[in-house]
C-alpha cells in the first residue's frame, strides 16, 4: 500500500472520529452506548493507520546504509 493511500485512509478515519465525537456530544443517554462503542472502533482504526503511515515513513538501518547496485571497479 502506498503512503498516499494510507494517508488518505487516515484522513478519512480522522474525519469519522471527529464526526462521531460531535454526534456523541449531542446524543441522548440511550444512544450513547452504541456511539461510544462505534467511536472506540474508529479510534482503533485511526491509530492503526497512523502506525502504518509512521512505519512507512521511517527509514530503517538498511535504507540508510544501502547505496545501490553499482559496479565495482576491479
Amino acid at each position: 500500500m502506498s503512503i498516499r493511500a494510507i494517508a488518505l485512509d487516515l484522513y478519512r478515519a480522522q474525519q469519522q472520529v471527529a464526526t462521531l465525537q460531535k454526534v456523541l456530544d449531542q446524543a441522548s443517554l440511550s444512544e450513547r452506548d452504541a456511539l461510544v462503542q462505534e467511536l472506540r472502533v474508529a479510534q482503533k482504526e485511526m491509530a492503526t493507520l497512523r502506525k502504518m503511515l509512521d512505519g512507512e515513513k521511517e527509514a530503517g538501518p538498511f535504507r540508510n546504509r544501502f547505496t545501490g547496485f553499482g559496479r565495482k571497479n576491479k
